[in-house]
């Protein structure tokens, strides 16, 4: 994830970059019940993320070791399901800080 040369970077600002990137976080929500899905059930989950989009971060979230391909589909590894753990009470708080907006804020 990171350009050779450059020094590694804190492990939280790389979670933090990678799950900035466009469609990572709903991926590894729609995985959060751990039933695997396969790729066209996944995509279809996600609201249709362009298939390139979500060939690229589904092999970003392998190689952080956060998803997983089984016979069966994509799932959570036993890390992601941990990552989900702890972003589950940030949605709460996001859940009471989005009832106090605009209608229009949230798109």
């Amino acid at each position: 994830m990171r350009s050779p040369g450059h020094p590694p970077r804190r492990p939280v600002l790389a979670l933090l970059d990678l799950l900035g990137r466009r469609g990572t976080l709903r991926l590894l929500w729609e995985l959060r019940d751990g039933h695997p899905q396969s790729f066209r059930l996944l995509r279809s989950s996600a609201d249709d993320i362009s298939p390139s989009v979500m060939n690229g971060r589904l092999k970003e979230l392998r190689e952080a070791g956060l998803v997983e391909l089984a016979d069966a589909g994509y799932r959570l590894t036993p890390t992601g399901h941990e990552l989900i753990k702890y972003l589950k009470p940030l949605n709460r708080w996001a859940d009471g800080w989005a009832a106090g907006l605009p209608p229009s804020f949230l798109g």
